[in-house]
């Protein structure tokens, strides 16, 4: 699947769980609504993936973990916080370097409206 289609297919998932939760709970609630979700849209998603640092040759377990990863292709980084910042993006970008992934999606579900909390990061 292409990364535009699985995008789409990503965004909708987290558009219901938006609309039936709303904004204002913990990061926590919307990743394992959004892992049922996408599971039950037939779609490939590990949660909680670990991602280990290479460093001289030798896979670093250093506490990076993805919040979700889709089809082993889309790094989702789930927040719910007032306004996302500069470190949410680095913090992005940082797993989508050391996964050597290229498309990720960082999602604000603490807003009104969810759309207005989708920042779409390639690497």
């Amino acid at each position: 699947m292409e990364y535009e289609d699985l995008s789409e297919k990503i965004i909708k998932c987290a558009m219901d769980v938006h609309t039936a939760l709303g904004p204002g709970l913990l990061e926590s609630a919307y990743k394992e609504c959004l892992f049922y979700k996408l599971n039950k849209a037939g779609i490939i998603v590990e949660k909680e993936k670990l991602l280990p640092l290479t460093f001289e040759g030798i896979n670093l377990d250093c506490g990076y973990r993805i919040d979700l990863l889709v089809e082993n292709s889309i790094v989702l980084e789930l927040k719910s916080v007032k306004k996302i910042e500069d470190i949410h993006l680095a913090q992005i970008l940082t797993y989508l370097k050391l996964g050597k992934f290229k498309v990720g999606l960082l999602l604000n579900f603490n807003v009104t409206s969810l759309k207005d909390g989708i920042k779409r990061v390639v690497n």
